[in-house]
């Protein structure tokens, strides 16, 4: 940390303490945020932190993004889906797409214009991304895209897609291309349902078809085919260690709010901290808590040197949300009957952290890749 992230933790804290909190309970009834929230994310410079001024963004690095993350989730308002949108979306333009591209969409992401989404997942096709079946075809100066994505992150309000299609299923990942989509008034492209998960209720996940959905072979990012699943490999180490810095900030929000309920908890006349048992087992969990926060600096002080490769971010992904499932269901046995009651933050951050284990790579999948490196 330094003087301008300091401010810039100040500014994303009042943002999502005024901006979203107060807005969680209603989010998670009607399973997206406000449009309007992203637009005023976008007026504090809180979008595309991480995008180099020329395109519209901060102009800053990962660790700006970990900053306005971390602050997220302390806050208690998880909803929002600006940092996939901005760590993870835009990179894939950043990275990849032509100057074209860049110019065409990033400012757009900046301001919340428009809003990203990444279609990879498919009723078929989870962490193996060479089971892809969404087609690609090229027709003259388009490509005809047709198929199906489940679990799509910011889907319900996405404007701007990047999909993963093949243009050759017998290619496997040498087929693989991912194509940035408008969506708006596309003919073709349809949201499904909002899908009803047990945590994260107030961030839109659903269902995106597309039928035989035309857009211009300009689209294909960075105007080469076959060069999709490359592109995902080199960008899939920057999208776990966003999921790690989640679960960092989880583990020390769950051991706080634990604290404080054990210091003001009775029972048999005492605070619950009084009892060796809740005060060892909370030991244990700031323990973890710091050795969380250690592993995860030294991870982000690897990726802004560019040295944090796919066996390193794998385990940071792993070992951190195991750590955020644990140390959140020990710290909601603290509260006992009120852990389980879902007006508490305690449960909202149990169903909220389960899932962790299983986006962005499965943890076993994680731990293959690792035992590859042995």
């Amino acid at each position: 940390m330094d003087e301008e992230l300091d401010l810039l933790a100040g500014l994303a804290r009042d943002f999502f303490r005024k901006e979203c909190l107060p807005h969680e309970e209603r989010w998670a009834g009607q399973q997206h945020v406000d449009r309007e929230v992203w637009t005023k994310a976008g007026e504090l410079g809180l979008l595309c932190a991480s995008i180099p001024a020329r395109y519209g963004g901060g102009g800053g690095t990962f660790a700006h993004e970990a900053v306005i993350l971390v602050e997220q989730h302390r806050a208690l308002a998880p909803s929002w889906g600006g940092p996939l949108h901005s760590t993870v979306v835009a990179h894939y333009v950043n990275a990849y797409g032509t100057e074209e591209q860049r110019h065409r969409w990033l400012p757009g992401m900046a301001t919340a214009e428009l809003v990203g989404a990444i279609a990879m997942t498919e009723p078929g096709a989870g962490s193996d991304l060479r089971g892809v079946r969404t087609r690609a075809v090229r027709d003259g100066d388009e490509y005809v895209i047709t198929g199906a994505k489940t679990f799509i992150s910011n889907g319900h309000l996405a404007d701007f897609v990047i999909v993963v299609a093949t243009t050759d299923p017998e290619a496997g990942a040498q087929g693989i291309c991912l194509f940035g989509v408008e969506t708006a008034g596309l003919p073709g492209f349809r949201r499904g349902r909002n899908l009803n998960k047990i945590g994260q209720h107030g961030q839109d996940t659903c269902e995106l078809f597309f039928e035989e959905v035309r857009v211009p072979a300009a689209n294909l990012i960075g105007g080469v085919e076959g060069r999709g699943f490359v592109q995902l490999m080199e960008q899939l180490p920057q999208e776990r260690l966003f999921l790690g810095v989640i679960a960092a900030a989880t583990v020390e929000k769950a051991v706080r709010l634990a604290s404080d309920y054990a210091k003001e908890r009775t029972a048999f006349g005492k605070p619950l901290m009084a009892f060796q048992n809740t005060r060892f087992t909370l030991a244990e969990c700031d323990t973890l808590a710091s050795v969380a926060w250690a592993f995860l600096d030294e991870a982000i002080e690897r990726h802004l040197a560019g040295r944090l490769d796919t066996v390193a971010a794998s385990k940071v992904k792993w070992w951190l949300t195991e750590q955020q499932c644990a140390v959140v269901d020990r710290c909601l046995q603290v509260f006992g009957g009120y852990g389980y009651m879902a007006e508490y933050p305690i449960a909202r951050l149990y169903t909220d952290a389960r899932v962790q284990k299983i986006y962005g790579g499965t943890n076993e999948i994680m731990k293959e890749l690792i035992a590859r490196s042995l």
